[in-house]
């Protein structure tokens, strides 16, 4: 679900748009699955779920980036500058509130 990178975090994420609320279902198949309750129009979709992943782990918009996934439910995002253990303690912390 998670790998280092020389520019940060990779989190591999399976994304379930248009849902009644935004959250954080569990893992899956090695991917973090995430309800989002924007649809999947024009990009929405994917705004929200930078919005909503930057939010959950305690960082800035501009330090999460969509890396792979545009147009699909399977997607990847990018945590700018951020360490694989501080990634994997703050994914943690969050999976352990629910």
């Amino acid at each position: 679900m998670l790998s280092g990178t020389p520019d940060g975090t990779l989190l591999k994420l399976r994304v379930t748009p248009g849902a009644k609320k935004s959250e954080i279902m569990g893992e899956a198949g090695g991917r973090l699955r995430i309800r989002l309750q924007a649809p999947p129009v024009e990009g929405k979709a994917n705004r929200e779920l930078v919005r909503f992943i930057a939010r959950e782990l305690g960082l800035k918009k501009n330090r999460v980036a969509l890396a792979g996934g545009e147009k699909s439910r399977e997607k990847t995002v990018l945590l700018i500058d951020l360490p694989l253990p501080e990634a994997h303690a703050r994914l943690q912390s969050v999976l352990g509130e629910e």
